[in-house]
């Protein structure tokens, strides 16, 4: 925690010129009297905080200290914000520019300090796409990262996706407002309005796309991160349209989770008891989707209804058994 708060001291010193240690204690949670504490704390660290006086006084950073960042880019400082995400770096052409701000960076940094880089780089790495997932730049990827950072609109042909069983959709023309990419799982989606709806796209269901020339004004309201959220949970709550009757064992209640999606599963949980086995009726994709996802569960789990479930598992369990046992 003291740790924390003396980094988070530091940045608030970078940040801003001069701060009192009334205002200090306030941004950090703390007494006045504790921030004097860390005054001289980071002074015996060799961080040098200089007292201000007069009625706007108060701490501000050593010259020497200060962090000189002046000389980065905007499109270095973007790539610093995907730095964590190989893929999304590399994706979006920003692999030169990621590097060119770690060096700058790591220039800027205490001759002590230098090597916290790569001794993170050592320890940490994130890796978004999913097992056994071969990641794949969508064409379209560049040329809607263009128009997400400089707020262009763009027209799209889009193919949407087929649901099991259904028509193959037509191609449908659009102009949207694109505000945000997302990776999710090795797979990358656009979040644009189109009229007064936020809507997510499939990149590399873009069949033609076209930037227009002009601009659109982004909504200050607008949150990515709680745009998506919203989008994804509506959208696997949508496609469980039907329901199917299963009994599970013991065994069978403990990898439930596991055998079906998420939007599933958070219907359900609750209705699950902490021991012994149970009856539940369960929210499905489709039949055939609802087989496949029990399957995973074998013997632990049995489909009461409705009974051409039951008849698509019990010809599924006859077609293994011919296999196996003759």
């Amino acid at each position: 925690m003291r740790a924390a708060r003396l980094i988070n001291l530091v940045m608030l010193l970078q940040r801003q010129e001069v701060m009192t240690a009334t205002r200090l204690a306030r941004e950090l949670g703390v007494t006045p009297r504790t921030i004097a504490r860390d005054i001289v704390e980071l002074a015996d660290a060799g961080i040098g905080v200089e007292p201000v006086r007069g009625r706007t006084g108060g701490y501000r950073l050593s010259h020497d200290v200060r962090i000189r960042l002046g000389n980065l880019d905007r499109e270095e400082v973007e790539a610093l914000f995907l730095s964590g995400v190989p893929e999304a770096v590399s994706g979006l052409g920003l692999s030169r520019a990621s590097a060119a701000a770690r060096l700058k960076l790591g220039a800027a940094l205490a001759p002590a300090l230098r090597g916290a880089p790569s001794r993170v780089g050592d320890r940490f790495h994130l890796d978004a796409p999913a097992w056994f997932r071969e990641v794949e730049t969508p064409p379209a990827l560049t040329e809607v990262a263009r128009a997400v950072w400089h707020d262009h609109p763009i027209t799209v042909e889009y193919q949407a996706g087929t649901r099991l069983g259904a028509e193959t959709p037509p191609v449908r023309t659009r102009t949207l407002q694109p505000y945000g990419l997302v990776l999710k799982a090795g797979v990358w989606y656009l979040i644009a309005r189109h009229h007064d709806r936020f809507l997510a796209f499939r990149l590399d269901r873009m069949v033609r796309l076209r930037i227009e020339d002009d601009t659109f004004d982004r909504s200050r309201e607008f949150d990515l991160v709680a745009t998506w959220r919203d989008l994804s949970d509506r959208f696997g709550s949508s496609m469980l349209v039907q329901r199917i009757t299963i009994r599970l064992t013991e065994e069978g209640v403990k990898g439930l989770k596991g055998a079906i999606s998420p939007h599933a599963w958070s219907m359900v949980r609750d209705e699950l008891p902490p021991h012994g086995s149970a009856m539940v009726d369960l929210p499905v994709e489709n039949l055939d989707v609802a087989v496949a996802e029990m399957f995973r569960l074998g013997a632990e789990v049995e489909i009461l209804a409705p009974d051409s479930a039951r008849m698509r598992m019990a010809r599924q369990v006859a077609r293994l058994a011919d296999m196996y046992l003759r």
